[in-house]
């Protein structure tokens, strides 16, 4: 339902070097870059990453990235662990979304949640 979604990082250079991390291992890259203003995507930017522009914490977003099987999700975590981000959620199952819902949690260097998540049965 979106075309692109952007949110505000405090440490841009910290930041890029996680999502340059995950989203490579969801098979994503950095496609634009505006000074500190990163665009990812495959074909075109989806997700972009700005420094912050106002004063105080921001509040924590929750940014799920699909994924096209299981063995994607637990690539994205992996990757996450490398860059030292916290572990929300390890990979599962979460039956409660539905019964091939499968994914991973972890905190980006701004404290928001980011999720990798798989539709598909295993």
């Amino acid at each position: 339902m979106l075309d692109h979604l952007g949110i505000q990082v405090a440490d841009p250079a910290s930041s890029a070097a996680f999502y340059d991390a995950v989203l490579a291992a969801l098979g994503h890259r950095r496609v634009l870059q505006f000074g500190p203003v990163i665009g990812y995507g495959s074909e075109h930017p989806q997700f972009w990453i700005a420094p912050s522009e106002s004063e105080g914490p921001a509040r924590e977003s929750h940014i799920a990235f699909l994924a096209t099987d299981r063995a994607t999700v637990d690539s994205f975590f992996a990757a996450a662990v490398e860059t030292g981000a916290e572990v929300l959620h390890e990979p599962r199952v979460w039956p409660e979304y539905h019964e091939h819902y499968y994914g991973a949690f972890v905190r980006d260097p701004d404290g928001n949640n980011v999720e990798a998540v798989s539709h598909v049965p295993a």
